[in-house]
């Protein structure tokens, strides 16, 4: 509620895995959904799928060290 207007996307890491959430304002999820940042983060991760709502996702990967990697591709996604 604070954000406003806006995407977030958060990845945390332990023990070498990583796990992700994104979460998108309820103004933009019919233009960018938190699924899809999760599966682009995801995917850069050596995970796959990720799940939520289109205001709200997680998943999760085994490759924490790509996390730069996984943040330009839902920044990537985010640019269309």
């Amino acid at each position: 509620a604070r954000l406003g207007s806006g995407a977030v996307l958060l990845i945390a890491g332990a023990d070498g895995k990583a796990a992700v959430a994104a979460g998108v304002t309820q103004d933009l999820t019919d233009r960018v959904s938190a699924v899809d940042l999760v599966r682009a983060a995801v995917a850069e991760l050596g995970g796959k799928g990720g799940g939520g709502r289109a205001d709200m996702a997680q998943g999760g990967g085994p490759d924490v060290d790509r996390a730069d990697a996984a943040i330009a591709a839902a920044v990537k996604l985010l640019e269309g």
